[in-house]
């Protein structure tokens, strides 16, 4: 039975991928800010803040080497320049980026042929107004999968990115982005986190082998204007 680590596993897009691996058979190591109860023997709960590199680090340390690595977990800010928060800035870089970092530098190393990364990123990764700190950190992603991706292809190891738009989530609504209100897609609707779930676990399935170093956006043909 294949096992994949879920970042953000308490809401959103990481709890309907957790949900959407566990229907597929894999077990799932969710870690998350809070405590997740799930009623499927499959899954492991992991407690612990991802903005706090020491204790990501102690909490990683006795997990086995997974088949999967999403990282999933996400805060959304949004300000124009001249209203930055320096703080806020070091918060989002530090669970977008350093968070997969570290948990990349930890487990990539020792994954074996068939390994899948996929870090959730964003479809306004080449720039949104008013969002530049998430947007930053979004792009970074990308930068980092596509180098991962070249230095890990020969050993059968991909690594991807999808870049969800305008998410049914929480943080869609969460304060922090008065900013930057979220735009309804061209096809009328919000994106479905099960439709996100839906094409990572596509890309860490075996059809999925000859696909690495890819941005995946799926946004409802946002991202056609």
């Amino acid at each position: 039975m294949p096992h994949a680590i879920v970042t953000g596993a308490s809401s959103g897009i990481g709890e309907a991928i957790v949900t959407e691996l566990l229907v597929n058979g894999w077990q799932v190591t969710g870690l998350s800010r809070s405590k997740v109860t799930r009623d499927n023997e499959g899954f492991r709960s992991v407690q612990v803040d991802m903005t706090d590199e020491p204790a990501l680090i102690r909490a990683i340390a006795d997990i086995a080497i997974p088949d999967a690595l999403v990282h999933a977990a996400g805060l959304m800010a949004a300000a124009p320049v001249g209203d930055i928060n320096l703080g806020v800035s070091s918060r989002l870089w530090s669970l977008h980026v350093r968070a997969a970092e570290i948990l990349a530098s930890h487990f990539a190393p020792e994954m074996g042929a068939g390994g899948r990364i996929v870090l959730i990123g964003s479809r306004t990764s080449r720039g949104a107004a008013n969002r530049s700190q998430y947007v930053a950190t979004k792009a970074a992603l990308v930068a980092m999968a596509r180098s991962w991706a070249i230095e890990l292809a020969a050993r059968g190891v991909t690594v991807n990115v999808v870049a969800p738009g305008a998410t049914e989530t929480p943080m869609l609504s969460q304060p922090g982005r008065e900013a930057s209100k979220p735009v309804m897609p061209p096809i009328g609707r919000l994106i479905k986190p099960q439709e996100v779930a839906a094409l990572t676990a596509y890309l860490l399935s075996p059809q999925a082998a000859a696909i690495t170093g890819q941005e995946m956006v799926i946004c409802g043909g946002a991202s056609l204007f």
